[in-house]
């Protein structure tokens, strides 16, 4: 039962909540780029080393930005504050203007723009000028708080901005941006009883789609895993995009149900690691799923000759987490599974 609230509960929070906003008084200013890197330059605009992480953007995600203000896409609100000294401390943007001081200053080429393809290995300096002008001469919006904000309130900020929800992760990012048919077809994949039999999926894995990422990997991986990179995200966008609008899908519900009806009848708990597991490890579902089906390719009425390799030290090896988006350890996990099942069979022929 709730506890009824005093009034003298009710006016110390009132004078909590108004004591705090006092320390929070802040404007809107809307800075030029050319303007905003000037001022990064000669240390005007500065970035504490107090509380901010270090410059932790990989080329990919610089090229994107630089990519979206040249689209003239919306750029989130940046968040500094005045000091005593007249300067501006960088509470939260650190890595937008790093990435814009690092392009203007041609340190940065531009490399796999998801749209503006004619971009590829351009600079700064190689924009066509018109262009270069509307890049210069783009605002970022600021929100500037006043010089009297605490060094701890502008700590609270930051952490607030920087762990306050949830951000989307991959599987919904695609799923939200790749819809058509394979996605759909995808989806349905994720409604098969045998599937959810086979490979549970926690609630919350459900709500971020996790399942979805499972049902994608399986079909990338077992068409393309000989040409994986590294870069998992990467790997899945480019055979979304490859095959969206144009797939076999009675090819491919065939080999995703002869899988999954191979994965029920001869691995005891499915794709768990134990019985009363309730979620899949990525790696586990990929070295199995992926193996069965490349062995039911060389041989599809297989029965496998043992499974003691299932408790084997090398298939735990395989299918840890660590280094697990290598390409050696991608490829080894893989044929690990199909060369295991395969083994003792004379009639496998050349796998």
């Amino acid at each position: 039962m709730k506890n009824k609230i005093t009034e003298e509960q009710k006016e110390k929070a009132n004078a909590q909540i108004r004591e705090l906003r006092k320390e929070i008084d802040y404007d809107t200013r809307d800075y030029s780029i050319d303007f905003l890197v000037k001022q990064f330059g000669e240390n005007e605009f500065f970035i504490p080393d107090e509380y901010q992480r270090q410059f932790v953007w990989e080329n990919q995600h610089k090229t994107d930005f630089i990519e979206s203000i040249l689209l003239g896409l919306p750029i989130p609100f940046m968040f500094f504050s005045d000091t005593d000294d007249g300067r501006c401390e960088i509470i939260d943007g650190a890595q937008r203007t790093r990435t814009l001081d690092t392009f203007m200053e041609n340190n940065l080429v531009l490399k796999n723009l998801k749209l503006l393809t004619s971009l590829e290995n351009f600079t700064y300096e190689d924009l066509p000028d018109y262009f270069k002008r509307k890049f210069n001469k783009t605002t970022m919006r600021i929100i500037v708080l006043s010089d009297e904000t605490t060094l701890e309130t502008r700590r609270e900020i930051f952490n607030r901005i920087n762990t306050a929800g949830v951000r989307a992760n991959k599987s919904e990012v695609r799923r939200g941006t790749y819809s058509g048919p394979f996605m759909d077809f995808l989806k349905e994949c994720t409604k098969n009883e045998l599937f959810i039999s086979v490979c549970p999926v926690s609630d919350n894995g459900k709500k971020r789609y996790e399942d979805l990422e499972l049902v994608l990997r399986f079909f990338a991986f077992l068409n393309n895993y000989q040409s994986f990179n590294h870069r998992v995200g990467e790997f899945l966008d480019n055979y979304v995009e490859r095959v969206q609008d144009s797939f076999n899908k009675d090819e491919l519900t065939r080999e995703f149900l002869n899988m999954l009806r191979f994965v029920d009848k001869y691995f005891e708990f499915g794709f768990r690691k134990t019985k009363k597991a309730k979620s899949t490890p990525r790696v586990r579902f990929e070295a199995i799923s992926v193996g069965v089906a490349l062995a039911l390719r060389a041989k599809p009425d297989l029965v496998p000759a043992s499974m003691d390799w299932l408790d084997s030290e090398e298939f735990k090896k395989h299918t840890t987490t660590h280094a697990s988006n290598s390409q050696a350890r991608v490829r080894g996990r893989i044929e690990f599974v199909r060369d295991m099942l395969l083994a003792g069979d004379n009639d496998a022929g050349d796998y």
